[in-house]
């Protein structure tokens, strides 16, 4: 006698098809692809206002910068796309292959002629003129990296030599690398990510804060050798003591964001670009905003980024497994992180850095990235259906 039909054969032979998988997204995954669309269309509004007049000064078509970023974006749509659909559970296979790429992109833009690794703004931080930049790629390993390793130690993550310490040594070397470009900025959001990852992880704070204790000395030996470093923590807690140029930056985005008001001076209309902010279109375009859209407009993105916060850390507490879990922890943070630091850092809150602002900043390898991060967490706020025949969905399905 044939064996009896399982309930999921009988509906595919009732249906006359085959069975098929699709994800269908959740209302956190729908409300942050919206989230990401809304900041990618007004980004690359600002980015044309912020750069129009640098790109003429330079001999260029006033378009120029925007059209680079749109290729990006276009780019990066595809690779949204592909990463919403991707399984996510696979990034954990691709950890430490992640992290070696990561490693070696650090070293080549170190070691290369300026010919294939420039030189821009004084940091060898690109390969290829300016189209890779790995140390934003490290973000990503970092955080697949951290998590894969966390749920692989399991119970040993709360032992300080086999737990906790690996974590540190690995770590360690991407900081050193980032900060011999130098890239102070990143440097500290790594370890900033990994501090996260293991607090969420169930690390114990003893055996953190002892490895801590002992990196500060390296950190602040690194810090004063760091001249430019130095300079910008002086001019920020003491400003009277620093030299007209440290804080010229900051001055002129206090001077945009001020005469913005309420409601701001207008699209198009700021003057800060004329030559009077530097790179007012990638580490100081919120000032921009805070000119031309006001308060209200500064207030705006805030709000946007707060909602993408929420509904990242909203998707982490539904993921499927702890090791989603403490990736969708990781790629939130990483996204609303440095977005508030930028902004903080415009309005005078902060100490001048070069992190850029999320789906607004000229830059392609930066919104490539944060789309791909996006795109995994839409996967894993998506659940997976299964279809049966033309398009009826298998009551099984998970």
């Amino acid at each position: 006698m044939a064996p009896a039909a399982t309930p999921r054969e009988r509906a595919r032979d009732l249906s006359g098809g085959r069975v098929r998988e699709r994800w269908r997204m959740g209302p956190e995954a729908r409300g942050l692809v919206l989230v990401m669309a809304l900041l990618l269309v007004f980004g690359l509004a600002v980015l044309y206002s912020a750069s129009a007049i640098v790109a003429m000064q330079s001999g260029r078509e006033s378009w120029y910068y925007v059209a680079r970023q749109a290729s990006g974006v276009l780019v990066g749509v595809v690779v949204f796309a592909v990463a919403a659909k991707l399984p996510a559970e696979r990034w954990h296979d691709w950890a430490w292959p992640m992290m070696w790429v990561t490693i070696v992109g650090l070293v080549l833009c170190l070691v290369l002629p300026e010919s294939i690794a420039p030189r821009v703004n004084g940091s060898k931080r690109f390969l290829l003129e300016t189209s890779i930049q790995p140390s934003e790629f490290g973000k990503l390993a970092v955080v697949i990296w951290t998590s894969m390793l966390i749920v692989k130690k399991g119970a040993q993550l709360r032992r300080l030599t086999k737990g906790v310490l690996p974590f540190f040594v690995v770590i360690g070397v991407l900081d050193v690398l980032a900060a011999l470009e130098p890239d102070l900025s990143v440097a500290m959001l790594y370890t900033l990510l990994l501090a996260l990852l293991l607090f969420v992880g169930g690390v114990r704070i003893a055996h953190f804060v002892a490895l801590l204790a002992l990196a500060i000395p390296v950190l602040w030996t690194r810090i004063q050798n760091a001249q430019y470093a130095v300079l910008r923590l002086t001019g920020f807690f003491d400003a009277s003591k620093a030299a007209d140029q440290v804080n010229y930056q900051l001055k002129q985005s206090l001077i945009a964001v001020g005469s913005g008001g309420l409601l701001g001076v207008g699209f198009g209309q700021g003057r800060q670009q004329y030559g009077f902010l530097p790179f007012p279109y990638s580490d100081f375009i919120a000032s921009n905003i805070g000119e031309e859209w006001g308060f209200v407009g500064l207030a705006a993105v805030t709000i946007a980024f707060a909602a993408y916060a929420l509904l990242g850390f909203r998707i982490a507490r539904r993921a499927r497994s702890q090791f989603l879990q403490l990736v969708a922890v990781g790629l939130t943070f990483v996204t609303a992180l440095t977005a508030y630091l930028h902004i903080g850092v415009v309005v005078g809150l902060l100490p001048t850095t070069g992190l850029t602002l999320p789906f607004v900043s000229y830059g392609r390898s930066n919104i490539v990235l944060t789309m791909l991060l996006t795109g995994i967490l839409v996967n894993i706020g998506s659940t997976r259906e299964r279809v049966i025949g033309s398009g009826a969905t298998d009551p099984l399905a998970s």
